[in-house]
């Protein structure tokens, strides 16, 4: 094997667990038993120091393996690795979006209660759709926002934007950016019929909000078919 061969290997092989090429295996074999990243879809992206590690696209996310992952250098966006077999995602201008804002992890799912929030969440007319509950003790595992200190209370109110869908993933770009720059104390963007990305300082804290998210979006759907309401 050639040195610069060997040295491209090097980047997906170690003994590390935490090591983000092993990390995002067992991630997205976790998210898989919990419905969000099925057929395929879905997808998590981690940044160690100057590189990207991201998982490709139209692989199943259970059966992922170090070498099925894509390296990219964060400041010139080029491949340090690209396997050819493999597709490389089209969620990668998006965890970019979220990188450049000084995100660790980004995640993105189809999670159905996701998808199902966005369609509970009506556009007033002149208002941006953004979906929004508050009293509700999950909370607590959502931070306050970037340059602060800190973590919701239970008597703050959670907003996560919602923006529309597009034909082809990439093309969310810009209105994912747009939403970043009017909500810039979210970690996390809705996205209309679709699912959600949500991303943290680091891989623990994009895992947690992640988590905390879906559970208090599964709540909103169940409260909503009550009709109880998510905002005093």
């Amino acid at each position: 094997m050639a040195s610069s061969e060997q040295d491209t290997e090097a980047l997906v092989h170690s003994d590390d667990a935490n090591h983000p090429a092993n990390h995002i295996c067992t991630l997205c074999a976790k998210f898989y038993n919990l419905g969000w990243v099925t057929g395929t879809g879905g997808g998590t992206s981690i940044r160690h120091e100057d590189k990207i590690y991201i998982a490709p696209s139209g692989v199943q996310k259970e059966l992922l393996k170090p070498t099925d992952m894509f390296v990219m250098d964060f400041n010139s966006k080029a491949y340090l690795r690209k396997p050819d077999t493999l597709k490389p995602s089209a969620c990668t201008p998006l965890f970019f979006a979220a990188f450049e804002r000084g995100a660790g992890c980004c995640i993105h799912t189809h999670s159905q209660w996701a998808v199902l929030a966005t369609l509970l969440v009506e556009r007033d007319s002149g208002k941006d759709a953004c979906f929004e509950i508050e009293e509700i003790e999950q909370i607590k595992g959502i931070p306050k926002g970037r340059n602060k200190q800190g973590y919701l209370g239970y008597y703050d109110r959670l907003s996560i934007p919602i923006i529309e869908n597009t034909a082809h993933e990439e093309d969310l770009r810009e209105s994912l950016e747009e939403a970043m720059e009017k909500y810039p104390d979210s970690y996390a963007i809705l996205v209309k019929r679709h699912g959600i990305y949500v991303w943290g300082d680091n891989v623990h804290k994009a895992k947690t909000q992640c988590e905390s998210i879906d559970y208090i979006l599964q709540l909103a759907v169940e409260m909503k078919k009550l009709g109880l309401p998510w905002t005093k």
